[in-house]
């Protein structure tokens, strides 16, 4: 019945993997059919060489299996929570690429010091608090979403589709898995740019309010006028 919802998980995974964001089986995309409160995502620690949309197991949003033999992945409770909270989104990519997760083990948010940067993200890619031995313990990757949502208590998350888990790694979301995977996509290649910038002046100041405006609204704001007009529909 939710085929198409397990084909298109189980391919934003391989992208993830095939794009270099994930080696091993450090990393789980998963995807949301809101009318029906039905989630699927990657099986837990299968090699992506063996991925397919069997693997993808469907939850609904307690966390009960609905279909699947596989047990889902260990970040499950955290997507969840997300989902439940984020109530726009329908797709969160979790992966521990290179850069950005240099940054989370930091603790550092990522400034905004530059238009590539602005042309996605609406200001500094935030980072969570660090949790707690009491969070750790008890229900660790539940706790890992509710970090994720305190931090996001005055954000949009459509504007600041990205957060650096503290310690972790970063998770990124969108309306479909695809676009969670091209925000993963992104915040590595921002995470690097930033990283080379303080490498070169590390007294670089973040971009001018003016400008991140400009290169942000004219791709996602109300009048956006970057890329093409779809007259599809008339």
């Amino acid at each position: 019945m939710y085929d198409k919802l397990r084909e298109v998980v189980c391919q934003a995974n391989i992208e993830s993997a095939a794009g270099g964001l994930v080696i091993c089986s450090w990393g789980n995309v998963s995807g949301i059919d809101r009318a029906a409160g039905v989630v699927a995502i990657k099986a837990s620690g299968v090699s992506y060489d063996e991925l397919s949309a069997e693997k993808m197991v469907l939850l609904d949003l307690a966390g009960n299996v609905l279909e699947g033999t596989l047990r889902p992945s260990s970040d499950t409770p955290t997507h969840l929570e997300l989902y439940r909270n984020f109530e726009a989104i329908g797709g969160i990519c979790h992966t521990h690429s290179l850069n950005a997760t240099m940054w989370a083990q930091a603790c550092r948010e990522i400034p905004c010091f530059g238009t590539t940067h602005a042309d996605y993200f609406y200001g500094p890619i935030p980072v969570t608090e660090a949790m707690t031995e009491k969070e750790i313990k008890s229900d660790y990757e539940l706790n890992t979403g509710k970090v994720i949502v305190r931090r996001f208590a005055d954000l949009d998350p459509m504007k600041m589709p990205a957060v650096l888990v503290a310690n972790h790694g970063p998770f990124t979301w969108g309306k479909t898995a695809a676009d969670a995977v091209e925000a993963a996509f992104v915040l590595e290649q921002t995470a690097t740019i930033a990283l080379g910038t303080i490498t070169i002046n590390p007294g670089q100041n973040q971009i001018d309010k003016a400008l991140l405006d400009k290169h942000y609204l004219r791709k996602h704001g109300k009048n956006a006028y970057y890329g093409q007009i779809d007259d599809s529909k008339g």
